[in-house]
């Protein structure tokens, strides 16, 4: 058995690397880039206006201006202007060479093609230069980058319709046990409504994560063996709940064994998910969580969250995590570290009822997991505890 940070350490030195594709602009939502982009012209490419107005060249000391024309948006037109005239112009249009401001059309007094303005006019107001934004040739966006929609409009913005990005990790999700029934079934006696592997994959889809598949096993060893061995070879990350203990009838370990997955660690010394299990076979991860519900989402939060995020170019990262200021004290059972489910109020935050690992209502309730490590044995009110934040 190890220690939290073992665990955590281990899987940040064993998580695969990414794997690279090549992914439409339009499709890459919430994806990461896998090399930075750089800026193949300038933003804007050209001296643009800022707003609907008058394109003006100014003459110190004058009052009239001559309109001798105008330029929309989207138009070639390259009117020269000689101090003293302007051109009607609209937002986004290219502003003409010899103009050197843009005055808005609210300050116009127009009388057919004299223009004045009803404040002074002063020199380079209202224009976007060329290039203002991002220059040619400069990085626009790093490597790592998660893309959202602001980023994708900024590089269609530059005419890119490709982007080399990480491909997200696919994911299987298997749940053992001859008791589970999914959901909309009737119960016989001794059986239970099987929520880990939507719970899970509700999880995932969370964080982006949506290359899932979801199936259930009874508490068979060759089945259990065959579906490992399926999802191996279609995953690159499989996470098991249930079966990884010692009970007769729990054969994941034994299953894992058999298919050649190299264990990684097996107990981690903690509060809820003592059984938890990490392996690898080949660039392939198996995460087999504990069978109880909240012991199984402990672990995902923890432990599978980060180890994704790597896999997917973002590195070693998972929930955000803060300090925070204990209500009241609490004093462990036991000698385990421990996430206890707790609610953050501001900077104050109190450990919630129901702190069993089968009990997912304090969980639902919950906004924060309190890490409490080994060496604690009881922690004070108004003292400062890390904090992991659930809900994103």
């Amino acid at each position: 058995m190890i220690e939290v940070q073992q665990a955590l350490k281990i899987l940040r030195e064993t998580s695969p690397k990414q794997i690279r594709e090549s992914r439409d602009l339009k499709d890459s939502l919430g994806y990461v880039l896998s090399e930075e982009i750089i800026a193949p012209i300038d933003l804007p490419n050209f001296d643009q206006s800022a707003m609907d107005g008058y394109a003006v060249n100014v003459k110190t000391g004058n009052e009239v201006y001559e309109m001798i024309g105008e330029v929309q948006a989207g138009s070639a037109n390259e009117p020269v202007l000689l101090p003293g005239q302007c051109v009607r112009i609209f937002t986004g249009a290219k502003v003409p060479v010899t103009a050197n401001t843009v005055i808005q059309q609210e300050w116009a007094i127009t009388n057919g093609n004299e223009v004045r303005f009803d404040r002074a006019v002063e020199k380079g107001r209202n224009i976007r230069p060329k290039g203002e934004q991002i220059k040619k040739g400069s990085m626009a966006l790093e490597k790592g980058s998660v893309l959202n929609a602001a980023s994708i409009g900024f590089l269609a913005g530059m005419g890119i319709t490709e982007l080399p990005v990480c491909r997200k990790p696919t994911v299987h999700i298997l749940t053992t046990g001859n008791e589970l029934i999914p959901p909309g079934h009737d119960l016989a006696p001794g059986q239970i409504f099987e929520s880990n592997s939507i719970m899970l994959q509700s999880a995932l889809n969370t964080f982006g994560f949506d290359e899932v598949q979801v199936a259930t096993v009874p508490d068979d060893y060759e089945k259990t063996v065959q579906v490992i061995k399926t999802a191996l070879e279609n995953a690159d990350l499989l996470m098991l709940s249930g079966g990884i203990s010692v009970g007769d009838y729990d054969y994941v370990y034994k299953a894992l064994l058999e298919n050649q997955v190299n264990e990684l660690f097996y107990k981690v010394n903690q509060k809820p998910g003592k059984p938890l299990y990490f392996g690898k076979k080949y660039q392939q991860i198996v995460a087999a969580l504990p069978g109880n519900p909240a012991a199984a989402l402990s672990c995902f939060y923890i432990y599978v969250l980060p180890t994704l995020n790597q896999m997917y170019g973002k590195g070693f990262q998972g929930l955000k995590t803060s300090k925070a200021l204990m209500a009241e004290s609490y004093s462990k059972k036991g000698s385990r570290a421990q996430f206890l489910k707790a609610k953050l109020d501001k900077n104050q935050v109190r450990p919630l009822g129901g702190q069993s690992s089968a009990m997912l209502k304090s969980f639902s309730e919950a906004n924060v997991l309190i890490y409490i490590p080994t060496e604690a044995e009881t922690v004070l009110k108004g003292e400062e505890v890390l904090v992991y934040h659930i809900h994103v």
